[in-house]
């Protein structure tokens, strides 16, 4: 992981606040993650966590706070202006489309056309070039398939799973966003999934990684920032809290001071 100390944060927030009703669900959040780092987001149901994934995948707008992009303020207006700036974000659910191919599901939204008329008039597809850039992507992350021809549908949970990761990665520049990328998998499910994670942190993208499962947020995370009651009480490190103290900090049980990073 890449020296925070010594670096600019790729994503940054300052301040966040976002109301619905009455109900305060980010008071003053700050956020940041760094090159090559797995940033872990955890909190209590309530705590703001989920809005703020979603204020910095662009589907939500703060009602105050900014956002900092290498160092430059940027606005998300929607999730496609954050996919555009180089963000890309995978849910637990509706992550693929079952009767697609791999290569339509890395594509989706994306699809190239064919050079020259038959693509700006008739809007044909260049199926070759989508198929030799799947394969490349899938030959990237070393991920084991027979062919990106077959549908997601013949997959397994976790390779289906790692066909959504593999799109972020594909088109990320600059942070993946995952949240709860392994909560309906098994155990090896799992597995193929985090070795996926790692492989995306080695080529130097920021992830930020909303999980419940704290023995994953152990396994994968280099800091973690806890979130309580809509703000960031602390950031600490794996290396130096146990799962017990992150889950006392994050339930208010041990004071904040004590765990600041």
């Amino acid at each position: 992981m890449m020296n925070g100390t010594n670096s600019v944060p790729v994503l940054e927030a300052h301040g966040l606040f976002k109301h619905y009703g009455h109900v305060t669900a980010l008071d003053n959040t700050d956020f940041e993650v760094y090159a090559g780092e797995v940033l872990a987001v955890i909190g209590d149901n309530g705590a703001g966590k989920s809005t703020l994934i979603k204020v910095l995948s662009g589907a939500v707008i703060p009602d105050k706070g900014e956002i900092r992009l290498n160092g430059q303020h940027i606005h998300f207006t929607s999730p496609i202006h954050a996919r555009q700036a180089g963000i890309e974000t995978v849910y637990q659910n509706l992550a693929v489309a079952p009767a697609l191919s791999i290569t339509e599901n890395l594509f989706l939204g994306r699809e190239l056309r064919r050079p020259g008329f038959m693509g700006s008039v008739l809007r044909m597809l260049d199926k070759k070039t989508m198929q030799k850039q799947a394969e490349g992507f899938m030959s990237d992350l070393k991920f084991r398939i027979p062919s990106v021809t077959q549908t997601v549908e013949t997959l397994s949970g976790g390779q289906a799973q790692g066909v959504a990761v593999a799109r972020s990665a594909a088109f990320a520049s600059k942070v993946v966003i995952m949240d709860e990328p392994m909560a309906a998998l098994g155990v090896k499910e799992s597995g193929m999934v985090i070795d996926l994670i790692r492989k995306i942190r080695d080529r130097g993208l920021p992830i930020v990684l909303i999980s419940h499962n704290m023995p994953h947020v152990f396994e994968l995370a280099d800091r973690i920032h806890i979130q309580r009651l809509g703000r960031r009480v602390a950031v600490i490190k794996p290396t130096d809290y146990s799962m017990s103290d992150a889950v006392a900090i994050m339930t208010g049980a041990m004071e904040a001071k004590q765990a600041l990073a």
